[in-house]
């Protein structure tokens, strides 16, 4: 369309135009097979785990939830992948997954160079280390000449060889496939400290035989924002991920809940409650979706403080604070742009 024209049209003929647009083959492919084919860790408490009946559980599971309640009105119309940081970004780049939402930081390396798009960040995270209380050690700079745990494939390496370089010390790195690996190595003895994301530092020490044996220490090394990530190529599937997550975080702003949704679509006069829950003004079409795809989120998800709390928050096992995945409002750093 020649751009002169564009320049004349009015926002609602945009609107429309942006109404015809088509779904995208990802969406087409996962409305096709009934369900979204999604990659999650290998198994970590409170992001992405199994439980005892075999049913997927966590912060990065309900990432994944929301994406099918927001295409089929069913949050369990998922299949899961469970990937090793090693395998994550084969599996998405060939196809064997829909999207990969497993603990994963986004980093320019990433986002530019294999072809994938992060769709935003549903937990900011940092590298710590977790070490033995007996060690005695009270901070990092105390490890000059360690062994360390490290799960191969991940931001964690680079990490600790930056860190140790310029606090001119020591270390010797012993690496492991999974995270599983990794804290049966540390319980064993097979190194001093293991370092990886804060929250999964959480997530296994509650896997020790004796997790108050263990102390995580204060220093944070690095920033790991983490979040879904998908294939470039398909704007249409991007911005459903995306916007399955800023549908969440919105969510918790206006105080609506998987509680009282209904009441909310019902009778609420906000006009950005009413957006959200697609009684008025933004149409799911544009997405290929139908226009309560917002509402389905909500109410068979929940909004992200609820995701937050149920999974690592103080009413889960992990017990963590929110800190800056608390919203931009209540002093975290949580914010998504406006459904309007």
């Amino acid at each position: 369309m020649n751009s002169k024209r564009v320049v004349g049209l009015g926002a609602a003929t945009l609107l429309s135009l942006a109404g015809l647009a088509h779904a995208g083959q990802t969406l087409d492919a996962v409305k096709a097979k009934g369900f979204v084919q999604c990659g999650v860790s290998t198994g970590l408490p409170g992001f992405s785990a199994a439980d005892e009946k075999g049913r997927f559980r966590g912060i990065d599971v309900d990432m994944c939830r929301g994406v099918a309640a927001a295409i089929f009105g069913d949050a369990d119309k998922v299949k899961y992948s469970p990937l090793t940081a090693k395998e994550r970004f084969t599996a998405l780049q060939s196809g064997e997954v829909d999207m990969l939402s497993r603990n994963t930081t986004w980093t320019y390396t990433r986002d530019t160079s294999l072809g994938l798009n992060f769709t935003g960040t549903n937990y900011y995270d940092g590298q710590g280390f977790l070490v033995a209380k007996d060690l005695g050690v009270k901070s990092a700079t105390e490890m000059d000449g360690a062994s360390f745990c490290i799960q191969a494939g991940t931001t964690t390496e680079l990490n600790l060889a930056d860190y140790f370089r310029s606090n001119k010390m020591e270390y010797t790195p012993i690496t492991f496939d999974t995270s599983d690996q990794t804290i049966k190595a540390f319980e064993a003895g097979r190194c001093d400290a293991l370092t990886s994301d804060q929250s999964q530092l959480y997530a296994l020490r509650i896997k020790l035989k004796d997790p108050n044996s263990a102390i995580v220490l204060p220093e944070v090394i690095s920033k790991e924002p983490l979040g879904p990530v998908v294939r470039q190529g398909d704007d249409e599937w991007f911005n459903i991920v995306k916007w399955m997550l800023f549908a969440m975080i919105n969510a918790e702003e206006l105080g609506v809940t998987s509680a009282n949704v209904d009441d909310m679509k019902a009778n609420s006069t906000d006009p950005n409650v009413r957006r959200l829950l697609g009684v008025e003004g933004v149409k799911g079409e544009w997405m290929g979706l139908t226009n309560d795809w917002g509402y389905n989120i909500v109410k068979h998800v929940g909004n992200y403080g609820e995701v937050f709390e149920r999974n690592v928050g103080m009413g889960s096992p992990l017990k963590i604070s929110r800190g800056l995945n608390a919203l931009w409002s209540k002093g975290g750093i949580q914010y998504a742009p406006p459904i309007r």
